[in-house]
């Protein structure tokens, strides 16, 4: 067997799925209010049902099989990931704020901002960052 996944026709719907995901996370990675690891998380798990190929190089990119072998293995962001998400996160809220976004919008925003961070932070740092 080639480790394709047998065709299905969903399969070109995870694939459209795993190239959206792969380019909004690379987009993360210059961009600093984008994040990277959810949508590379998302990109793996489409690629997985659609592309061996593609998934496999994802496992393998220096940059971003680290992020998929740390969250597989330990259910974990680094440490740096956070930081920057926490950040990212206060500098959404502040410009909401500064615009003077409806107060409607910016309560639903807050909410849903805090939900992220609260999931964030709740997850642990892999054992090779030295925490968690």
């Amino acid at each position: 067997m080639s480790g394709r996944p047998p065709f299905s026709p969903a399969r070109p719907v995870w694939f459209l799925l795993g190239l959206m995901a792969l380019g909004a996370g690379m987009a993360g990675v210059v961009l600093p209010l984008v994040p990277t690891t959810p949508f590379i998380l998302l990109a793996a798990f489409a690629f997985a049902r659609s592309s061996p190929r593609l998934h496999d190089w994802l496992l393998a990119h220096r940059v971003f099989g680290p992020l998929i072998a740390d969250w597989r293995a330990h259910g974990a962001i680094r440490r740096p990931a956070k930081v920057v998400s926490m950040v990212s996160i206060v500098i959404v809220a502040a410009l909401s704020l500064i615009m003077g976004v409806p107060l409607t919008v910016f309560a639903i925003q807050l909410v849903a901002l805090g939900l992220v961070a609260a999931f964030i932070l709740s997850r642990p740092s892999p054992p090779a960052d030295g925490a968690g």
